[in-house]
């Protein structure tokens, strides 16, 4: 079997790992101990992403004409790749947890969403955090009002609704005051007629006093 035909099967099983993945880190994992490398490939594995040792001819295949492709530039030396599917921010956070322990262990560049990142901004996606504690950020920003309201409305009710009450009966007062002071008015103009009659009557009276 020719090695062109050796090498295939293993291309495409990275070109599958790549396929639809939502990032791809290269790591340079030399001074690893047995036992430190045994230890981050258990943690990568059980948050879901892949973490294998290939030649860096393989991966070179693998990666040409896809969004990946920038990564060829940095196959050097002993190289490791992580990918992820689900969550982008994984692989360069959980490598960068481990690397505390670890000092040797060190990432060559990424690609996340499909944007290529050097050894500095790789490490830069590291500090952003899991989608588990963003969406438990963004659940809480958004409990926070309807908690508040919840409160209000509860006090409220413990009040009786009193306090909404008394300012509309307070209000309903200086209109039952305002009806004495029309009756004047009214009693003048009743009067003024009345006034008016005698003065005309008066007027018809004097000839019969002759």
């Amino acid at each position: 079997m020719a090695k062109v035909e050796q090498k295939q099967p293993i291309i495409k099983e990275i070109s599958d790992y790549l396929n639809g993945a939502s990032a791809a880190v290269l790591v340079n994992y030399r001074g690893l101990t047995v036992d430190q490398d045994t230890k981050l490939r258990k943690q990568l594995r059980e948050a879901g992403i892949v973490y294998k040792v290939y030649k860096n001819t393989m991966i070179n295949f693998a990666v040409k004409d896809t969004e990946f492709a920038e990564l060829a530039q940095l196959l050097e030396g002993p190289t490791a790749i992580a990918i992820s599917k689900d969550d982008a921010t994984a692989p360069a956070r959980l490598i960068s947890q481990f690397a505390k322990t670890a000092p040797t262990l060190e990432m060559k560049a990424g690609v996340v969403e499909g944007t290529f990142y050097d050894a500095a901004g790789i490490n830069a996606i590291a500090e952003i955090p899991s989608k588990d504690i963003l969406l438990g950020r963004l659940f809480g920003s958004m409990q926070s009002p309807i908690a508040n309201l919840a409160r209000v409305l509860n006090q409220i009710a413990e009040n009786g609704g009193a306090g909404e009450c008394a300012p509309a009966e307070a209000a309903e007062e200086p209109k039952a005051e305002e009806a004495p002071a029309e009756a004047p008015a009214e009693a003048a103009a009743e009067a003024a007629p009345q006034e008016e009659v005698k003065a005309e009557e008066g007027v018809a009276e004097a000839p019969a006093a002759e």
